[in-house]
C-alpha cells in the first residue's frame, strides 16, 4: 500500500507529484530544490545557503513521515556545476553521522527546475 506524504514545512510540488510516497517501510522523497516554504521564494545567495535550504526541506518531509536523516539509505544530488561539490559536501555532512551516512551519487546536470543550482532526492526506510 502506498501512502502520500506532504507537509507545509517544505515547498509545495511544482508539478504533478507529491513530496514523498511511503511504500511499505520505504519512503521515496521527491527531489527538493532551494525554495523557502514560508516565503515560497528561491534561495540563491550561495550554494551553501541553497544546500542548507534543500536539506531543511528534506528534513521537514522526513519529519512528516516520522523519520530523521538516520533513516536515509540513499541520496541523489544533482548539481548544475560540479565545481561546487566541496561546498555542497561541507553542508551535507552536517546532517549525517559519517559512520552511518547513506549511499549517494552526485552528478552534474545541464539544467534543473527553475534553473536552480542543486536538487537532492532521498530514499529512507523505517528502522
Amino acid at each position: 500500500m502506498k501512502k502520500i506524504i506532504n507537509t507545509t514545512n517544505a515547498p509545495a510540488p511544482i508539478g504533478p507529484y507529491n513530496q514523498a510516497v511511503m511504500a511499505g517501510s520505504t519512503l521515496y522523497i521527491s527531489g527538493q530544490i532551494p525554495i523557502n516554504p514560508v516565503t515560497n521564494k528561491l534561495i540563491s545567495s550561495s550554494i551553501s545557503d541553497e544546500t542548507t535550504q534543500v536539506m531543511e526541506n528534506l528534513k521537514a518531509v522526513l519529519k512528516e513521515a516520522g523519520m530523521t536523516f538516520e533513516n536515509v539509505i540513499k541520496s541523489s544530488i544533482f548539481l548544475s556545476d560540479l565545481n561546487q561539490f566541496d561546498a555542497v559536501n561541507n553542508v551535507y555532512k552536517g546532517y549525517f553521522n559519517e559512520a552511518t551516512a547513506p549511499a549517494r551519487e552526485c552528478v552534474e546536470v545541464s539544467r534543473l527546475p527553475k534553473s536552480v543550482n542543486i536538487e537532492i532526492s532521498m530514499i529512507a526506510v523505517e528502522l
